[in-house]
């Protein structure tokens, strides 16, 4: 019996997923050899790859004068490469600082150059994320950065800033729900939580962008080196790469990203209505940025936390505690969160109340 799996990263896969790879692991459509044994510019492989750039295309409707890149290093790394390649010398960038992983990208780009935190609200409890109107934003800036949902807190963007050049770290919502990319000068976003497994990067970056490189950016560390090289500069993660194509292809079947958006309301709404429903549990991002991914609460007794997650546990309802910095509960719910895994989760919520109240 498979696990109901909260965790908030690596996640769940959708089941489909993991049984088709499943089926072609050691024999590959009748190669007799393994994906994750091709080589990256093989026929096999090429056409994974440009199947996956095509679907990605697809369910986020991508205008032309955009690229769609694999690669590695995480969203950490991101943080470094974007002022790397888009901070020019005496140049401010404008940063939001919402929460942890806004305040690590925050850090590095000090490290590279003039930053500005246009609006800080990391700190605050209840969880937030900045409203458009408190922003101080530099004339001319480089670029503004923002998280559009805040994995640890729980709190999400609903409605995006406007700006000249607007960049997102999407690592836990992308793919969740419909978006204009044409408003983003670069969208990126680690696989491990709602594209497939660790291991790549997704970016999306307008192509007149990249070419603002400083050439004394190592070559390997230049968005215009992996649009040339069509992300296969060196040699892509090949097998990640194949399962997030088989991830947006059930996205597609799925009815796309307003499909798959109806279900992550649905089980978000269902969880946060319990949430409510009592004086037991509360939860710790504002109503109106609370989060369809991370849906994250507290049990009023503290004390009783520890005993919730020892006891979801043994129910199957796996990866429910708090990230470390915060405590608490945390049940991440992406896109592949099956419905029933959060009618469980409400099941056991209702019987540990009863049995604690």
């Amino acid at each position: 019996m498979r696990a109901y799996n909260f965790s908030a990263g690596p996640a769940t896969i959708p089941e489909e997923v993991l049984k088709e790879a499943q089926a072609e692991l050691l024999n590959y459509q009748g190669t007799g050899m393994s994906i994750m044994e091709m080589s990256h510019r093989g026929k096999e492989y090429t056409a994974i790859h440009e199947e996956t750039i095509a679907n990605i295309k697809q369910l986020l409707n991508i205008p032309a004068g955009y690229s769609v890149l694999f690669m590695t290093g995480g969203a950490s790394t991101q943080f470094a490469l974007i002022p790397l390649n888009l901070l020019g010398e005496g140049q401010t960038a404008d940063y939001t600082n919402s929460g942890a992983w806004a305040i690590k990208a925050i850090k590095e780009g000090q490290l590279l150059g003039n930053v500005n935190v246009a609006a800080d609200c990391g700190k605050e409890i209840p969880t937030r994320v900045p409203a458009v109107d408190e922003l101080n934003l530099t004339d001319d800036a480089a670029y503004l950065h923002i998280t559009s949902n805040e994995t640890i807190s729980g709190a999400q963007w609903k409605k995006f800033p406007e700006h000249k050049l607007l960049i997102a770290d999407m690592s836990s919502d992308i793919l969740s729900r419909p978006l204009d990319v044409s408003k983003f000068g670069l969208i990126y976003a680690g696989a491990q939580k709602n594209l497939g497994p660790a291991g790549i990067t997704l970016v999306i970056i307008k192509d007149e962008l990249a070419e603002q490189c400083p050439d004394t950016v190592p070559t390997i560390m230049r968005y215009k080196t992996h649009i040339a090289n069509n992300s296969l500069y060196n040699t892509v993660p090949t097998f990640p790469v194949y399962i997030l194509c088989l991830v947006t292809r059930w996205l597609l079947a799925k009815g796309g990203l307003e499909g798959i958006q109806q279900q992550n309301e649905k089980k978000a709404a269902k969880l946060y209505a319990t949430i409510d429903g009592t004086d037991f549990y509360t939860g710790t991002a504002v109503k109106e940025n609370r989060s369809d991914m991370n849906v994250t609460f507290r049990i009023a007794n503290h004390d009783l936390e520890a005993d919730f997650i020892t006891e979801a546990a043994k129910q199957n309802l796996n990866g429910l505690k708090g990230h470390r910095s915060v405590g608490g509960i945390r049940a991440s719910i992406y896109n592949a969160f099956p419905v029933e895994g959060v009618d469980a989760l409400i099941s056991f919520m209702k019987k540990f109340e009863a049995k604690h109240s």
